[in-house]
This record gives structure tokens, C-alpha cells and sequence, in this order.
């Protein structure tokens, strides 16, 4: 059975009970609505603004934090609305041409950020619009644009989607009062009328040892860092008796950039730079526990590049100068790879072999695992990979633009490629 709507393409939307109840009541007052992903938001928020559009007239206006959500929620709605134009708005257009479409189309699918300068600018004002959905509205807290967005409605409904509130009352109310959203809608896998509609997942846990040269490589990689941790402890800067993480040198970091407009201010950057050399080698620390070696190769090649550039920082050249980095290259030369990738392999291999219409997602911790992976994986026979990666630029990576992004995850729905090997880019 299909939704029957007149603002709705007939035969392509399905009538799912839970989604009409919620669509019912987001229709009766600006809620935030809470749904596990693949529950279908987005179906609900169409069913939303098909209604108030039809009912009210005026303009929708779906707000999402970045472009590839913004061009694949155009894209579904564009092919659900019926009679009803819709256009994108995002940073890439100018002032001009994001005021073109805002009053030319019926339907506009924006970043907040794009919105949020041209209502503060005057471009346009939301006095024509009916309904305003938030994406992931669990981001509207402090000066995000979804708050500089509602701080200009007056009259409109808004709907917040998310499938992560937060983790308090308090941060759910504030999300709530910087949206103008009165009630809330909140459905798990286990409720009675949702259940019906959550797949399986089976999921399987392979533990795989490390390779005896890696618990080697792990111990050259601890006295590396050693002198560095030696500095931050006469500091008082870190406790000796926690793991020298990645995670926890971040902290330090954060702490040591927060005095830096008080005293002592070469205390202080000589704090960063041993601190910056210690989150590199506890990042190669990592890479050796769990990732693969090919990575690790890759990131060590990096450090020396980094070192030996005038641009590098005084850690990389310190680190690049070490006797221990040194012999580290040598000892990872002849070292054989991490068993996982084998394992990967077989598994992308088994699946193309058994289903051949299989799509696969490989996800890796970091940039130089994936580049490992998708090395790998490119040599087996019947295997198209992509990657995927974050914007940031690495040093001699200038990661993918948005728009690149979205071409991989197209060429994988379309077929050209049956692999992605993706960083958890969010």
C-alpha cells in the first residue's frame, strides 16, 4: 500500500502506520522528532510538507549541515513532490544567485550556514514560509546557524529530526527551546509499531592477533616517545600513570593552547612541540596495534616528508631525526602484513563471489589505512573500490570535496564501482 497524497507521487512512497502517526502529529505543533536512522525521517518530513503545503501554501525550507545531505535530500524530494519546485542553496553560490533560487522555487534545501548569512544580510526573510525541518537538529545548540536560522521565524512549523538528542534533558531541552520546538516524538527499534520495520543485522567479530614483529615495532614506537612524555611530565602537564593516547594528548593540547595568553610563553611552546611529538608516535603506536603495516609504512614515509620539508614542524624534524625512526624503517622493510587484511579480503572476495551484485562499505579508522585497503583490494579480480575520505588535507593528500564524496557514493549506487572504503567522515 502506498501513501496517497495529492502533492505526492502516486506509487512511490510506502504507508507505514508508525510514519503517518508521526507525520499526523509533527503537523499538529513544531516538534522535534527522535527516530533511529533507516526509520525513514526523511519520508516524514516529505509527508510533512507535502500536507502543510498543500493546506498553507508558502515555502518549505529543509535545512541539512552539509552539501552531499543537502543534494541527496533535493534529489528525493525533487522526485516526490509533485507540482512543486526545488532548489539547492549552499555556500558554493553567491549571495545573488542563493536569492534567485530562494524566490523562484517552492521547495529550498539549504546548508544553515548559507541561510543564516543572507536572512542576516536581508537577502530574504521567512515571512513566505510555512515549514522549516532541521537535520540532525541535535547540532543546534550555542551559535550553530540552525539557531541563527530560528532566531528570524516567526509564524513557520519547524520539525527537528535527529537519531541522537543527546545525551541529557538538558542538552534536549536546549536543543528544543533554540528551535521553537514545543513537543517531542521519540521511537526506538522496540517500539510496537516500529519492530515490524527493523531489519536484522548480523553481525560477526573476527579477532585477529597482531603479528609478533608488530609487539617490536610497538615497543621502538614507546622509547621514540619517551623523552617527549619525559618533558610533559616535568611540566606537570600529564599524569605517568595514564596511557599516553591519542585521545588524552589531544586533552593536553587543548589545555596547553587555553594558557597560551597567560605567562610563560616559551614554557609553553616548548610544551606543544613535545606534546605535538607525542600524538604523532602514539598515533603510530595505534597504527601498529590495529591497523594495517602497509599503513604504518605510509605514515613513517610521512613523518620522514615531514621532517625534511622547511615547512615541517619542529616535532616532525625531531622525530625524523631520531636514531629510533631510523631503525624502525628498517625493521618494518621486510615485515609481512597485518593478518586482518588477508581476512579482508577473503571476506570482499566471498561476498562479490557469492552475490555479484553485492555493494560493500569497508570502514578503516584513518587515511592511511584506507589508502592500504583500497591498494589491496584493487588487485583481486572482480573488485571496482573507491575511497572515501574527510575534506581535511594530510600532508600530500588533499582529501575530497564534498562533491567528490557524493560522485563516489553515486558511481557505487549506479554500479561503476561495487567497493567503497570509507574514514568515519560523519
Amino acid at each position: 500500500m502506498y501513501v496517497d497524497h495529492a502533492l505526492i507521487e502516486p506509487q512511490t512512497v510506502m504507508e507505514r502506520g508508525y510514519q503517518s502517526a508521526l507525520a499526523r502529529s509533527c503537523l499538529g505543533a513544531s516538534t522535534l522528532l527522535v527516530l533511529p536512522t533507516g526509520l525513514g525521517k526523511t519520508v516524514i518530513a516529505l509527508r510533512v510538507a507535502a500536507e502543510v503545503l498543500r493546506t498553507r501554501g508558502g515555502k518549505a525550507l529543509f535545512l541539512a549541515p552539509t552539501r552531499p545531505l543537502v543534494a541527496q535530500t533535493a534529489e528525493y524530494l525533487g522526485r516526490h513532490l509533485v507540482g512543486r519546485s526545488v532548489g539547492i542553496m549552499t555556500g558554493e553560490s553567491s549571495p545573488s544567485e542563493r536569492r534567485r533560487t530562494w524566490e523562484r522555487n517552492d521547495v529550498l534545501v539549504a546548508t544553515p550556514q548559507s541561510v543564516a548569512n543572507d536572512l542576516e544580510r536581508g537577502s530574504f526573510d521567512l515571512e513566505e514560509v510555512s515549514l522549516i525541518v532541521y537535520d540532525e537538529a541535535h547540532r543546534a545548540v550555542g551559535n550553530y546557524a540552525y539557531v541563527r536560522v530560528a532566531r528570524h521565524n516567526r509564524s513557520a512549523l519547524s520539525l527537528g529530526m535527529t537519531a541522537s538528542p543527546g545525551a541529557t534533558r538538558k542538552r534536549i531541552r536546549a536543543v528544543c527551546a533554540n528551535l521553537g520546538l514545543r513537543e517531542l516524538e521519540w521511537r526506538d527499534d522496540g517500539d510496537e509499531d516500529v519492530a515490524p520495520h527493523v531489519h536484522d543485522v548480523d553481525v560477526d567479530i573476527i579477532e585477529v592477533e597482531p603479528p609478533e614483529h608488530m609487539h617490536e615495532v610497538q615497543e621502538l614506537l614507546r622509547r621514540l616517545q619517551r623523552p617527549s612524555l619525559d618533558v610533559l611530565e616535568k611540566m606537570r602537564l600529564i599524569k605517568n600513570d595514564r596511557p599516553a593516547t591519542v585521545p588524552y594528548l589531544l586533552q593536553v593540547d587543548k589545555s596547553i593552547r587555553s594558557r597560551m595568553g597567560g605567562r610563560g610563553g616559551g614554557y609553553l611552546f616548548r610544551a606543544m612541540s613535545a606534546n605535538a611529538a607525542a600524538i604523532k608516535v602514539a598515533h603510530a603506536i595505534e597504527l601498529a596495534g590495529c591497523q594495517s603495516t602497509a599503513a604504518l609504512k605510509r605514515y613513517v614515509e610521512k613523518l620522514r616528508r615531514e621532517g625534511a620539508s622547511k615547512s615541517g614542524s619542529r616535532a616532525s624534524k625531531q622525530l625524523a631525526a631520531s636514531p629510533e625512526l631510523n631503525e624502525l624503517e628498517r625493521l618494518l622493510e621486510g615485515a609481512g602484513e597485518h593478518p586482518k587484511m588477508r581476512i579482508v579480503g577473503e571476506l570482499v572476495s566471498d561476498q562479490l563471489r557469492d552475490v555479484p551484485s553485492s555493494k560493500v562499505i569497508v570502514f578503516t579508522n584513518y587515511r592511511d589505512s584506507c589508502d592500504a585497503v583500497v591498494e589491496m583490494l584493487s588487485s583481486l579480480p572482480d573488485v571496482r573500490v573507491s575511497r572515501l575520505v574527510g575534506q581535511a588535507r594530510r600532508f600530500g593528500d588533499h582529501g575530497q570535496r564534498q562533491e567528490q564524496q557524493v560522485k563516489v557514493l553515486e558511481r557505487l549506487k549506479d554500479g561503476d564501482i561495487n567497493v567503497v572504503v570509507a574514514t568515519c567522515i560523519g
